[in-house]
C-alpha cells in the first residue's frame, strides 16, 4: 500500500493549479482568455450576441433585473448585454481590474478559483452567470496505482506527475461514488468536491433570482476513464503544465453537482437555504433552441430583395446559432438553479 514519497519540489495538483492560474503572474492575471481560446461568449462570430440574448431571455423569465457575469474575462459578454438591454444592472467579476471603457454598473475583483469577492452577496432579483468558471476551479487529481488503490497525484513545475498519498476521507468517498468501477483497470480523474462547494457558496449569495452554470462536463454515462485535465495556449491544446504559461482546465462532473445541490432537501430541493425550485440540467443545444429558436429555420429568401441587410443579418444569426447548438458547443451543460420566491410572488424580497 505504500509508495515512494513524491520528489522535492512537487505538490498536489490542486494547489499547483491554483498558483498557476491565479497566483502572482498566473495565467489569468497576465493573459486575456480571448487570446488563447474561443468560447460561446467570445471568438465565434455572432456567438456572443446570441449568448447574451439567451441570458436576457432567462433574466426576464425569472424576474431578474440584475446580471452578474462571474469570470467575465474582459467583459465581452457584458458589452453585448448592455447593448441588448440597457435597463439591466450589470456586474462583472474577474481576477483583473475593470477594463478601461467597459460600460458596466459595477466591477468586482475576485481572488480567483473557488474564492469569491466578499462584496458578492445578498443579491436580489439577480441572474448570476458562471460561464466556463467551474472548469477552472482547481481540484485534486487522482489515479489508481498498480494495486488498484486510489492515490492523489503530485506534480512538478514542468508537469511531471508522481503518485502521492492514499486517498482517504471525503475525497475517497467522492471517488468511490463518482469515479470508481469494478474492473480494476488503470484509471484517473478529477475530484469534484471543490467545484460543488464553490457552486453552493455562489448559490447561497443570491437572495432571489437564478444561478446559471455553463460548462463542458460529463455524467456517469460518459465519464472519461483517464480524466480530462488539459492545457490551452494560443488557441491550441497543450500538455497541462502548472507554470503559468497556459490555461489549465478539466471538465465538470455535472451529475455530482446536481446531486450535491439536492442533498438534505426533502423532495429534492436544492440545499441552499433559499430554495426557489428544483435545479435542472440541460444541454446547450436544447436550451438555446427553447430560448432563441431552431437554427434549422431558414431565412426567407424573399427578404434578400425587400431588405438585403436584414437578410444578411438573418443568415449570420442562423450560422452563429448553428455553431452554438452544433456537435461541440451544443454538448455544453447548463445547470439552472432558481433561488427564492418565484417571479410575481408578492412576498419576494425587493420586488415592488
Amino acid at each position: 500500500m505504500s509508495a515512494p514519497a513524491p520528489p522535492h519540489g512537487t505538490t498536489g495538483w490542486e494547489p499547483a493549479w491554483q498558483q498557476a492560474l491565479y497566483g502572482p503572474g498566473g495565467f489569468y492575471r497576465a493573459s486575456a482568455p480571448s487570446a488563447h481560446f474561443a468560447t460561446s461568449a467570445q471568438g465565434i462570430p455572432g456567438g456572443g450576441e446570441l449568448l447574451a440574448a439567451a441570458v436576457v431571455a432567462l433574466a426576464r423569465r425569472h424576474g431578474c433585473r440584475r446580471v452578474v457575469d462571474l469570470g467575465c474575462g474582459r467583459g465581452e459578454l457584458l458589452t453585448q448585454l448592455r447593448r441588448l438591454d440597457p435597463s439591466l444592472h450589470l456586474t462583472g467579476v474577474d481576477v483583473v481590474a475593470r477594463p478601461t471603457g467597459l460600460d458596466v454598473d459595477a466591477w468586482l475583483v475576485s481572488p480567483g478559483g473557488a474564492a469569491l469577492p466578499d462584496e458578492l452577496r445578498d443579491l436580489p432579483q439577480t441572474l448570476v452567470l458562471a460561464h466556463e468558471w467551474l472548469d477552472v476551479v482547481p481540484c485534486p487529481v487522482v489515479a489508481r496505482d498498480a494495486t488498484g488503490v486510489w492515490r492523489s497525484l503530485a506534480v512538478a513545475p514542468d508537469g511531471t506527475e508522481h503518485l502521492g498519498p492514499v486517498l482517504r476521507g471525503d475525497d475517497l468517498a467522492w471517488v468511490r461514488r463518482w469515479l470508481d468501477d469494478d474492473d480494476g483497470s488503470d484509471r484517473r480523474g478529477e475530484v469534484g468536491r471543490p467545484r460543488e462547494a464553490a457552486l453552493a457558496d455562489l448559490v447561497g449569495r443570491v437572495r432571489s433570482g437564478l444561478v446559471v452554470m455553463v460548462d463542458y462536463g460529463h455524467t456517469a454515462e460518459d465519464r472519461p476513464p483517464h480524466g480530462t485535465l488539459t492545457g490551452f495556449r494560443g488557441g491550441r491544446e497543450v500538455p497541462p503544465v502548472p507554470d503559468g504559461s497556459c490555461d489549465l482546465t478539466a471538465h465538470v462532473a455535472v451529475d455530482a453537482l446536481l446531486a450535491h445541490l439536492r442533498i438534505g432537501r426533502a423532495g429534492g430541493e436544492p440545499d441552499t437555504g433559499r430554495a426557489g425550485g428544483r435545479p435542472r440540467l440541460a444541454r446547450q443545444r436544447d436550451l438555446l433552441r427553447d430560448l432563441l429558436g431552431d437554427p434549422g429555420t431558414k431565412v426567407p429568401h424573399a427578404l434578400s430583395r425587400t431588405d438585403p441587410p436584414a437578410y444578411l443579418a438573418g443568415l449570420a444569426r442562423r450560422a452563429a446559432l448553428t455553431t452554438l447548438t452544433g456537435a461541440a458547443l451544443g454538448d455544453f451543460w447548463w445547470l439552472l438553479v432558481p433561488v427564492g420566491p418565484a417571479p410575481g410572488d408578492a412576498s419576494a424580497p425587493g420586488i415592488g
